[in-house]
């Protein structure tokens, strides 16, 4: 199935404001959806006969900084019986929030469909501050639980000292 047809199998089964645009220009096309339809989006293709996409491979975050005030969330998603590929993409906005703050805005787990989701969600949480809404066990897994900051903000400022121990170097 070709990009075109399951944006098209999307808008017409969950209406056409469900896709906010899509990005052709990328090696992978992408479609991008809105926060609020992300999980009706996503069950459509999972449950879907004609998708089945099955396995999430992956869950990326991206911060496109201050300047131009959003952060995406790229969901790679994969059907092994179909073999073929599809890129799922939700812009949070930045807001007006400290490095050291979760994002104010938050977007809601797909663990309860795809459990892969856990531990991606839970790195895109301590690396860039996302929080998602209904994720059973949302804390840092790669940084300690008392770390200042979300490193791959384009903002973040590393602290000096983490608990007496010089960090920049």
């Amino acid at each position: 199935m070709s990009f075109e047809e399951i944006r098209d199998l999307l808008t017409d089964k969950l209406g056409a404001a469900v896709v906010v645009r899509e990005d052709n220009t990328a090696v992978q096309p992408q479609l991008v959806v809105a926060r609020e339809n992300l999980i009706k989006v996503c069950q459509e293709l999972y449950s879907n006969e004609k998708t089945y996409f099955d396995y999430l491979s992956c869950i990326t975050g991206l911060d496109n900084g201050p300047e131009k005030g959003t952060v995406e969330v790229i969901y790679n998603l994969y059907s092994i019986p179909y073999n073929h590929h599809f890129v799922l993409k939700v812009e949070i906005q930045r807001g007006e929030v400290k490095n050291t703050e979760p994002f104010e805005l938050k977007i809601p787990t797909v663990t309860g469909i795809w459990r892969t989701a856990d531990w991606h969600e839970r790195e895109i949480y301590d690396m860039f501050g996302v929080v998602f809404e209904g994720h059973r066990d949302l804390r840092r897994i790669l940084l300690p639980a008392d770390w200042e900051g979300f490193p791959l903000r384009k903002d973040y400022q590393q602290q000096e000292y983490y608990h007496g121990i010089k960090v920049k170097y």
